[in-house]
């Protein structure tokens, strides 16, 4: 039986370089399907939250939104206080109350309390340096510090942003004619408390914050005011009312004799007693 002869075939092999080659190619590829999810993620902004400061909020409660939206322990933006004090007045002594103003801060993961409470402080500086309110200062002989006071309690007392500039008109007359200003709004940031209910205690209380028995602004401010508050403590409603009450929401009554005021008053408690249990004004 014949055979044909066939020569043996030889299998082939790759050289030392083009295993090497072989190799680094996966490793590429591998790198490439792993890298690119990476990459991606990594192009991303991170998109920032939004923390909303409103007016007429004290020092306290914005700390403590701080401390919430950072997810950081209580206390620990009232810490980062120290680290803000340098941009503040002198007459300030390191307290930032009045100053940490009012408006929507963008938080990411990144945002320190020392840096949000400096943004905070800063944008009071700024609008407190803005020419309306930094000439109607000094035309009534105030401080920058001195308008952030005044205007912290045309925040706490005004109803309405409407009632602002009467308000504050009250403010003035009172302070020209050396009258206590007698401002309930100072009492409840002395009592730690807001309320409309003020006894004849109250009004006795040992406070430099009792403009019962104090004349002139308070000490510090008492909540954080906003622009127009400001506005309104420099450029105030022409008028000669001494007096105000809210009798009942979107009802303020100015007066310009204690006479007049008694009846508004009587009105207010005539409405208190009709509407037991809300808030009137």
């Amino acid at each position: 039986m014949s055979h044909e002869y066939r020569p043996p075939q030889r299998r082939s092999r790759l050289t030392r370089r083009g295993r090497l080659a072989l190799f680094l190619g996966m490793l590429l590829a591998i790198g490439a399907v792993v890298l690119i999810p990476v990459l991606r993620g990594a192009q991303e902004p991170e998109r920032p939250r939004r923390l909303t400061i409103p007016e007429g909020w004290r020092a306290a409660q914005v700390y403590a939104a701080v401390d919430r939206e950072l997810k950081l322990p209580p206390g620990s933006a009232k810490s980062a206080v120290a680290t803000v004090a340098p941009a503040l007045p002198a007459e300030a002594k390191g307290n930032p109350e009045g100053y940490l103003f009012p408006a929507t801060y963008p938080v990411t993961s990144k945002t320190t309390p020392a840096a949000l409470l400096a943004d905070m402080v800063r944008t009071a500086n700024e609008k407190l340096a803005t020419k309306a309110v930094a000439d109607g200062g000094k035309a009534h002989g105030m401080t920058p510090y001195q308008t952030a006071t005044m205007a912290s309690v045309i925040e706490a007392e005004a109803d309405t942003r409407a009632d602002m500039g009467k308000v504050a008109r009250v403010v003035h007359n009172r302070l020209a004619k050396s009258m206590p200003l007698q401002m309930d709004s100072t009492l409840n940031y002395a009592l730690n408390r807001n309320t409309v209910d003020t006894t004849l205690s109250d009004t006795r209380i040992d406070s430099p914050f009792n403009t019962y028995e104090r004349q002139g602004l308070p000490p510090t401010p008492i909540d954080s005011p906003g622009l127009e508050a400001m506005a309104a403590a420099v450029a105030p409603t022409p008028g000669d009312w001494l007096y105000f009450v809210t009798v009942k929401p979107g009802d303020t009554r100015f007066s310009t004799t204690y006479a007049e005021h008694r009846k508004h008053v009587a009105d207010f408690n005539k409405h208190r007693a009709a509407h037991a249990g809300t808030r009137a004004g």
